[in-house]
């Protein structure tokens, strides 16, 4: 496993979030990919009050564009499209794409190239039909699991199984964090999923590969966020950022119910941004399944091996809870636009520290954390925020 890490806490390499932006997710039909990425890009820049033409660089997080729109070059397509000649490149990690392009973004800052760039991350999934979404995902395994018939879906069931077998793992366990995630999510207007279930009708759906239901899995999403980074001073700074790298392959490693690539990365992040793990006021995870929430809880170190699956029952992940997870609604709720993530979850956790979350509000948020997957585990990467 290799990791990456950069720090944020030296006076003169600190980075803000100027702007930050996340248009609606959801199944968009009457909105182009075009629309959605010029809303975001648009969107982060008013709320940053910077004009286009202060941008120095432009980068693009993106999974499938080119297999669904037909348009792979997103760093020219979107600079473009805001009349710019600045440099600009797209970042492609899976389902880390957005996360990771948020942290290229970060390290041109504090390498001293720019004064202010915009980082975007989208994905238009419903304009194709789900068998090319479902084999275009799985461009983020080695393509040996999908050469012998696994989906993600069927994929994270393995890892709640391996999980079940070394833990125990009730199926209501799993739909309490899709529970908390709906409620969530009710409290987002921007959410796909903008409506409360119960656990009865959770527990009701049919499986869609054991022990997973329906309401276990994030659904195929349209949508885009975008944040302004910069060396001016903002409200919010980020603090630290960590990535890691595991095997493609689930087979090749040690064990299934846990994320090596989560545990590197947070202990970069944490190391580099000198924060302690009890500091963490709230956290934006990678839930694509309920199972990946549980994972994450144990692999970023907030609960010990095999007690993060009670969490949700507990309530303690509520945003008014102990420790908030997932205000947004999370992937589950909120969407998860495969690309467009990562961005998202830095757009939460901004609207969170800067007081701005309404409803779902979490109390006196001064550290925020990010949490974004590619694929099963084979990329992670961890960023830390703050209020100033």
């Amino acid at each position: 496993m290799n990791t990456i890490g950069l720090t944020g806490t030296d006076p003169v390499k600190r980075v803000y979030i100027q702007g930050a932006y996340q248009t609606h997710f959801g199944e968009l039909w009457d909105k182009s990919f075009r629309d959605l990425l010029v809303e975001a890009a648009q969107g982060a820049l008013e709320d940053a009050q910077v004009a286009p033409q202060e941008i120095e660089a432009v980068l693009v997080g993106s999974m499938l564009a080119e297999r669904i729109v037909d348009q792979g070059h997103l760093g020219a397509f979107l600079s473009s499209e805001l009349g710019l000649n600045c440099p600009a490149v797209r970042i492609e990690a899976a389902c880390a794409s957005g996360g990771l392009a948020v942290r290229e973004g970060f390290l041109s800052l504090q390498s001293g190239s720019y004064e202010t760039v915009l980082v975007a991350g989208v994905e238009k999934m419903t304009d194709a039909c789900s068998l090319e979404v479902t084999s275009g995902l799985m461009g983020a395994t080695n393509g040996e699991e999908g050469l012998v018939g696994f989906t993600f879906p069927s994929i994270y069931a393995l890892m709640a199984q391996s999980y079940r077998d070394k833990y125990g793992l009730a199926d209501k366990e799993l739909a309490a964090v899709a529970v908390k995630n709906h409620y969530h999510g009710s409290l987002n207007l921007k959410a796909q999923y903008n409506h409360e279930i119960t656990l009865e009708k959770a527990l009701a759906s049919d499986y869609i590969c054991e022990p997973l239901r329906l309401f276990d899995c994030s659904g195929i999403t349209d949508g885009a966020a975008a944040v302004v980074l910069s060396r001016k001073k903002a409200k919010v700074r980020i603090l630290g950022s960590g990535v890691a790298t595991d095997s493609l392959s689930l087979a090749k490693r040690k064990k299934f119910y846990s994320i090596e690539a989560t545990k590197g990365a947070m202990e970069k992040a944490l190391r580099v941004s000198r924060v302690k793990r009890e500091e963490i006021d709230l956290a934006e995870v990678h839930d694509c399944f309920t199972i990946a929430e549980m994972l994450a809880l144990e692999d970023l170190g907030f609960y010990s091996p095999g007690r993060g699956k009670r969490a949700a029952v507990k309530k303690e992940t509520y945003f008014n809870g102990r420790l908030p997870i997932n205000t947004s609604g999370g992937l589950k709720a909120c969407g998860h636009p495969v690309g467009a993530t990562g961005v998202k979850q830095i757009v939460e956790v901004v609207t969170q520290l800067r007081g701005e979350a309404g409803e779902r509000q979490v109390k006196e948020a001064k550290i925020g954390l990010c949490h974004n997957v590619g694929g099963s585990g084979g990329t992670a990467v961890v960023h830390i925020l703050a209020r100033e």
